[in-house]
């Protein structure tokens, strides 16, 4: 059975997690940040070309714009960073986001029969997901 409504959801939190990663470069001051967050930038975009195709291949409409979930938190979070280091600030906000994102991902995993042509591309998003987690577990780690 094709859970298409969770693999939606799946790649709208992908998409907007594509911002998040864009607006944390916007934000960095540190050139090493910067280089660090545009490699995991370019992978998330890879991540979401392929769950953006296999919706297109399913004859369903592709995402390309932000969640309104997704856009108010970037307002809220470019609000709060305001406030604070700017590369301490990005950290932060990708490491944050990254925990949600692969709470998500592994919930929907667990509790839904996707079938066998979208399983490998949830899965293999969870993996690229979680490497993205253990990176800015450091990152945080790094400039706090």
């Amino acid at each position: 059975m094709t859970n298409i409504n969770t693999f939606k959801t799946l790649t709208q939190y992908t998409f907007d997690s594509v911002e998040g990663y864009r607006n944390a470069m916007e934000k960095a001051d540190s050139p090493t940040l910067r280089s660090a967050l545009e490699r995991r930038l370019s992978s998330r975009q890879q991540t979401f070309s392929k769950m953006n195709t296999a919706l297109t291949n399913l004859g369903e409409e592709p995402i390309s714009s932000a969640s309104t979930v997704g856009s108010g938190h970037q307002v809220w979070l470019k609000v709060v960073s305001a406030f604070e280091n700017n590369d301490e600030a990005a950290a932060e906000h990708v490491e944050t986001g990254e925990d949600y994102l692969v709470d998500q991902f592994r919930d929907a995993l667990k509790d839904n029969e996707f079938d066998a042509a979208l399983r490998p591309i949830v899965e293999d998003a969870y993996n690229e997901i979680k490497a993205g987690e253990r990176f800015t577990d450091m990152l945080e780690k790094q400039y706090s």
